[in-house]
């Protein structure tokens, strides 16, 4: 989920990506990062189901336009609005949950070459994270990954596993007819018209109430109902992100809704 080869195609987020080697790193250390700039601008955050049950309680999962969709945690509902991070890019709640996405930045697997499958610990060394630093953790020690390393590592394996278990929900969704072209509007108190957002996916429940109880019995056996209920309950959190806007002055007029081109404003 979300890999690409360097300089192809890079995820969000990621403005270049360098293997990390003993040879050119040995000497290198990471340091934590405090804040991520263009993240202040980001309204839509790739998540894995794995974290369904967790995101659900901050912001709606909504699904991606499109024959391929993926979930997206909605950290605003305006394309350049995040009610969860500053324009400095510094979470300004530290209570609320990050997506692993966000987490693993700046490292990520990618694919070197693309006539194999094998995935390389790589950086985006724009990030200003990893460099022969004073503080931080060394990434080698005697030209053997460290224990920093290592857990790093651990941390993006895990995510790429999630988001092959990701990968195979969707397909499975998307084969099921559930998902629909998703709408919802939200009439702010003392005005003459609803805000209509538009230019996303989510799941029909009246499909899903009319299923037959043989395949509502699969999809509970194999561990999709949870995740679907899950991002149904979450959609309640569109008005708290709406809320959440218009307190902080980013109001909906902000942008194009969801940032996807078929949104829309009553």
């Amino acid at each position: 989920m979300a890999t690409a080869a360097p300089n192809s195609g890079l995820p969000l987020l990621y403005k270049q990506l360098e293997p990390l080697n003993s040879q050119q790193h040995g000497n290198a250390r990471v340091r934590r990062l405090t804040h991520i700039p263009e993240l202040g601008h980001v309204h839509a955050v790739p998540l894995t189901i794995d974290e369904f049950a967790l995101a659900q309680r901050h912001y709606p999962i909504i699904f991606s336009s499109g024959n391929e969709p993926v979930p997206l945690a909605l950290m605003g509902l305006n394309e350049g609005v995040n009610t969860f991070i500053g324009e400095d890019g510094k979470i300004t709640e530290p209570n609320v949950y990050i997506p692993a996405y966000l987490r693993r930045y700046p490292f990520m697997l990618a694919r070197l070459r693309p006539d194999t499958d094998e995935l390389s610990l790589c950086f985006d060394p724009t990030s200003g994270a990893v460099g022969e630093f004073e503080e931080g953790e060394a990434l080698f020690n005697d030209g053997q990954p460290s224990e920093a390393t290592n857990a790093v590592l651990q941390f993006c394996e895990q995510f790429e596993q999630a988001g092959q278990r990701t990968g195979l929900f969707m397909q499975e969704l998307t084969k099921s007819g559930l998902l629909m072209e998703g709408e919802v509007a939200i009439q702010p108190e003392g005005g003459e018209q609803p805000f209509v957002y538009r230019g996303f996916q989510m799941v029909d429940e009246e499909k899903l109430r009319d299923m037959r109880g043989d395949e509502l019995r699969k999809m509970n056996q194999n561990g999709m109902l949870v995740l679907i209920f899950a991002h149904l309950f979450s959609l309640a959190q569109i008005r708290e992100i709406f809320g959440r806007q218009v307190q902080q002055g980013k109001g909906p007029l902000a942008g194009p809704q969801l940032g996807q081109p078929a949104a829309a404003q009553a």
